[in-house]
């Protein structure tokens, strides 16, 4: 990989770093959730998604990056297009702001596509996996996560048109125009899809163990039917159903599959924490999604469903994983270790378990208390993570 694709990739990942600060201050803030949502998802997770696909994918693919210069353009366009979608709910701003930040950010995930489709080409089924004769044993698992990498493009296309059309009225939807239909494309199509795929190669070899050869099959297919029915039906009938018990399989089936290898695993990494986290979450996110799927869907619990998947599910197993491929170890900066990274996943899982009481039991403070926690714990992230780059930039 090149200096200027590792630059501006790592530059991509640091903007959503940035980007997860800013959200959980919008939550204590109180802001609407229209904004933290854009700030949670086209902001932090995606971005981090987009900036580590830039590096990963076309090595997974046994290719080079098309166009390295990608992510420079990439950027701009992204943290201007989260800007316009996280200002547009608040008061008083123009509903240009709005059209002008859906343009801005389609326009950066049209670079992101475009420029992996021309990359992988030739090999969009994954045959060619890039996996050395050393890890030949893992070729068939690298091939079945690779199958479903275009299925997260997909899903990223989609969505990310709907995100535009949706707030440009020229242009005609693919659905009815409902916002939520967008984000679940973009969350459990695009990024937790992608977090399975991509996880069953990355996660074995972190971890050194062997991964069951049933795993990415009993995942990665309900992975990738279940958003597009969950989109489709929301918020209500067999479509929806369908949709929330083939994502439940998938989260299941992953979370079993991860702490599996987090048991098997003879090695200790603070990283290694995240996902195990992150899965945990996942659970109760999917508990609460067949909750609405086949009962009532209670307005708080939609709010603390939302929190669970961005923050808890994907946002944990992206601090684990940001922590493997940026050790906090190699940190020569105040405070920089394994310590503090555990205490950023620490506070940020607190904070998710203290909001879930105070949806549970009527606990006057326990939100605010919790968003304050997480806050505090996306700060040390931050801090880290971006102290690391630094450093790297420095060197």
């Amino acid at each position: 990989m090149s200096a200027t694709l590792s630059r501006w990739s790592r530059a991509l990942v640091a903007s959503g770093v940035c980007w997860l600060v800013v959200w959980q201050a919008a939550a204590v803030a109180g802001l609407p959730r229209r904004t933290t949502v854009a700030l949670g998802l086209y902001g932090f997770v995606l971005s981090v998604v987009f900036g580590k696909a830039y590096s990963l994918v076309p090595s997974y693919f046994d290719r080079a990056l098309a166009w390295e210069g990608a992510p420079a353009v990439h950027l701009p366009l992204a943290v201007l297009g989260t800007t316009g979608l996280a200002l547009a709910p608040l008061a008083q701003v123009p509903a240009v702001v709005e059209a002008a930040g859906a343009t801005a950010w389609a326009a950066g995930a049209a670079v992101f596509l475009a420029t992996l489709a021309r990359t992988l080409r030739d090999n969009l089924a994954g045959a060619e996996t890039g996996t050395g004769d050393h890890n030949a044993d893992r070729r068939p698992v690298d091939r079945a996560a690779n199958l479903f990498v275009p299925v997260v493009f997909a899903y990223l296309a989609v969505g990310s048109w709907e995100t535009l059309a949706v707030r440009v009225t020229a242009l005609p939807t693919l659905l009815d125009g409902y916002p939520p239909r967008a984000t679940h494309l973009l969350a459990a199509g695009g990024a937790a899809l992608l977090l399975f795929a991509v996880g069953f190669r990355l996660l074995p070899r972190f971890l050194v163990t062997d991964l069951p050869a049933w795993a990415p099959w009993a995942v990665l297919p309900p992975g990738a039917l279940g958003p597009v029915l969950l989109a489709a039906g929301l918020s209500a009938g067999p479509v929806f159903r369908a949709g929330a018990v083939l994502e439940a399989v998938a989260v299941v089936g992953f979370a079993v599959t991860y702490v599996g290898l987090y048991r098997a695993s003879d090695r200790d990494r603070v990283g290694f924490h995240g996902p195990l986290l992150g899965v945990g979450f996942g659970l109760l996110a999917v508990a609460l999604g067949l909750s609405f799927a086949f009962g009532a869907v209670d307005p708080a619990l939609v709010a603390a469903h939302y929190r669970l998947n961005l923050l808890g599910f994907l946002g944990l197993s992206i601090l684990g994983v940001t922590f493997q491929f940026y050790p906090p170890t190699v940190g020569r900066f105040p405070g920089a270790g394994d310590d503090l990274a555990l205490a950023s996943m620490g506070l940020i899982a607190g904070g998710l378990g203290l909001e879930l009481l105070g949806v549970a039991v009527p606990v006057a403070l326990a939100p605010t208390a919790g968003r304050a926690l997480a806050l505090a714990g996306a700060v040390a992230y931050a801090y880290l993570v971006l102290g690391v780059f630094v450093q790297r930039a420095r060197a």
